[in-house]
């Protein structure tokens, strides 16, 4: 009988914060409900590792530990360097940060963040720390909406600003509301990153290619028994069953508007 495949709980979190503003509340998570996450994963035997070092085992060809899990922050909350970094550090575990370069505070802001942000000192001590930083493009847009031009500048101005402002290149991406195209994944991909995540709710494996992979939504209303059954990947259709049905319901809406931009002149 062959063996089965690997998969991975991929951890999908957004802001961690005690007051969240509201436009984040439902994808955030308290900093106590964190914490209690982390002695769930401890607790549980599950070895961390961040996407870097998920995607280079998978390359490579190397086992993994019985029980690997990323976790992974979306976006840059302060929250992250505030609460969840010093709950990371007592257990000893990495994670992997995706910044969005142009929501964070400092001399690369372009406004239209959601909270309050990290800034880049924290940013660069948070990599100090052991947390990968990745690219989570420049001003967050819907990546596989735009034009060719606009794309790669998000992409590639996300890219240069991690690599400017933390001392190296991010080899890891994460697609702005989970949205990618075949297009889409072939510029992140050309522009050196190598390896890419969606969303998906589902557990990540290598034959879904190093720049689709999936990960699971970490959110406000997660209780600790919910939490417990998706890492270890059990009862995810019934978790997600509201995510899976407003997904598809939103993908006809969006390939509507992107049908009727490709038939816009000029665009």
């Amino acid at each position: 009988m062959s063996e089965r495949p690997p998969v991975v709980p991929v951890l999908m979190y957004h802001a961690v914060t005690v007051a969240p503003a509201p436009a984040v509340r439902e994808l955030s998570v308290a900093p106590e409900a964190f914490a209690a996450q982390l002695a769930v994963l401890a607790g549980g035997g599950f070895t961390p590792l961040t996407t870097a070092a998920l995607a280079a085992a998978w390359r490579g060809g190397r086992p993994l530990p019985a029980k690997p899990v990323l976790i992974t922050f979306d976006d840059g909350y302060e929250g992250v360097y505030r609460h969840a970094l010093p709950a990371l550090a007592r257990h000893g575990f990495p994670a992997t940060l995706f910044v969005a370069t142009g929501w964070l505070r400092g001399p690369h802001d372009t406004g239209g963040a959601l909270d309050t942000m990290l800034d880049w000192d924290q940013v660069r001590k948070l990599a100090a720390a052991g947390v990968e930083i990745g690219g989570h493009s420049h001003s967050h847009p819907q990546l596989d909406g735009l034009g060719d031009a606009r794309l790669r500048h998000e992409v590639l101005r996300c890219k240069e600003i991690i690599a400017e402002q933390v001392g190296a290149p991010p080899e890891s991406f994460a697609y702005p509301y989970g949205y990618s195209s075949r297009r889409v994944r072939q510029t992140v991909r050309g522009l050196g990153f190598r390896q890419a995540f969606a969303v998906g709710n589902a557990l990540a494996a290598r034959r879904q290619g190093p720049c689709a992979l999936a990960r699971l939504t970490v959110r406000r209303r997660t209780d600790p028994e919910e939490f417990a059954r998706i890492v270890e990947g059990r009862g995810l259709v019934r978790a997600f069953a509201r995510d899976r049905v407003l997904t598809k319901g939103y993908a006809v809406v969006r390939r509507a508007r992107q049908a009727v931009r490709l038939c816009t002149p000029g665009r």
